[in-house]
């Protein structure tokens, strides 16, 4: 199934130790680049989190963050860092000699200074979990929004092709047309002159020209592309590279209608598949 790669999600949970909410955004990218935004206390979640984004997405740019307020069921220690209490205590001093008054600290005022007294958990292993168990609800909804997305993408896509493929065959029906009249206006400007010219010789080089302006191979290979673009849309697996390769390869037999054709009907066409391959790389960009 084709998916999108600009897709956001975000699931909470509220329980005894705490609320989770995970919040998942991500946008087109070549690659897979996943930056990951974690409490402090579950930091050591990092590795396990990039280990699941990369073992269910495949493409994008992803900003992935977790927030975690704790609960009373989350088993709280109070911690006092004596260390920075006595840096605090000395700086407390040091500043009361300089204006000739005795320091005289309050302990419930020092509890209040930030950074004192610090709240850990006990326990932080449930919190993990739920966290991860979280995170796969999370993932799930962003890749239900990217399938929703990358279903709109495909039915653009596959409506451009269509378009396409109408030029092609109105490609190949006016072809024949144009080689004739071209071979009259010839045989027309060489009325006067033709006494001089070897017939074979002449037909030969008409046959030259109408080589040289022949686009079939051209056409051939833009209905195989556009076959191509079909089929992969309609697969599982990433498309996005893949496809990005068939809109060049589209483009080239576009470009190269063009640099043969001869007449302002056919070279309207070429223009009006260069635009519509163009809308169509536009939405590729964006498929995973």
């Amino acid at each position: 199934m084709t998916k999108s790669m600009t897709a956001f999600a975000r699931e909470s949970r509220t329980g005894e130790t705490g609320e989770l909410i995970w919040e998942l955004r991500s946008v087109n990218h070549r690659y897979l680049e996943s930056t990951v935004r974690l409490p402090e206390e579950l930091r050591a979640l990092e590795p396990k989190v990039r280990e699941r984004l990369a073992a269910r997405l495949g493409r994008g740019k992803l900003d992935c963050t977790l927030r975690y307020v704790s609960g009373p069921g989350a088993g709280h220690n109070l911690r006092i860092d004596r260390h920075y209490l006595r840096q605090l205590l000395a700086a407390g001093e040091a500043v009361a000699e300089l204006v000739g008054q005795r320091a005289q600290p309050v302990p419930f005022e020092l509890l209040r200074w930030p950074g004192v007294l610090q709240e850990q958990p006990s326990d932080l292993g449930p919190v993990m979990e739920q966290s991860l168990t979280l995170l796969e609800k999370a993932l799930t909804a962003l890749i239900a929004t990217r399938e929703h997305e990358g279903a709109r993408l495909a039915r653009l896509i596959h409506d451009r092709c269509d378009k396409l493929a109408l030029y092609t065959a109105q490609v190949r029906e006016r072809m024949p047309r144009v080689i004739t009249e071209i071979r009259e206006r010839l045989h027309h400007r060489l009325q006067e002159v033709r006494a001089e010219l070897d017939p074979n010789r002449l037909e030969q080089e008409l046959a030259l020209l109408a080589q040289r302006l022949d686009v079939d191979e051209e056409m051939d290979r833009m209905e195989a592309h556009l076959g191509a673009v079909r089929s992969a849309l309609n697969g599982d697996e990433p498309v996005g590279r893949r496809l990005d390769f068939l809109m060049q390869e589209l483009n080239r037999e576009a470009n190269t209608l063009a640099s043969k054709s001869s007449d302002i009907e056919i070279t309207r066409m070429a223009v009006e598949m260069k635009v519509l391959i163009e809308q169509i790389r536009e939405q590729v960009q964006n498929i995973e």
